[in-house]
């Protein structure tokens, strides 16, 4: 897989759209801490980590709001292997004007857009949700 952030996104895409209740996919540090951040800022209801014989699985349970909507409107990623898209701390984009955040990879961690502006660092943009 040359790109495992794509495709964490396209599954939680995926499970909007197919209107399941969890999301499962392989584990690793960087994925894991995305999803902690979505549950952090309510996008997603709750992450569990488990163990397997490989590298482990994360489930996400996605949050709806009654029979129609979802919390996540939509999901792009910004930053590919092909075009890495890196910005200095002053030059951070608002995603939405503020509805929704942008993660970053940072010297400092992976954060969101406010974060970052916040402690005054930049990085490469990994995504933007709203």
């Amino acid at each position: 897989m040359t790109d495992p952030i794509a495709d964490l996104l396209a599954r939680l895409r995926n499970g909007i759209r197919a209107r399941k209740r969890d999301v499962a996919c392989p584990r690793s540090n960087l994925k894991l801490r995305i999803a902690e951040i979505l549950r952090q800022e309510g996008f997603v209801d709750s992450v569990v980590s488990a163990d397997d014989e490989y590298s482990g699985t994360i489930t996400v349970t996605l949050r709806y709001d009654g029979r129609t909507g979802n919390a996540i409107t939509g999901l792009r990623r910004v930053s590919r292997p092909g075009q890495r898209a890196y910005v200095p701390a002053k030059l951070v984009p608002r995603v939405r004007n503020g509805l929704g955040i942008s993660i970053l990879s940072t010297s400092q961690g992976v954060m969101t857009d406010r974060e970052a502006r916040k402690r005054g660092v930049g990085g490469e943009i990994l995504c933007e949700v709203w």
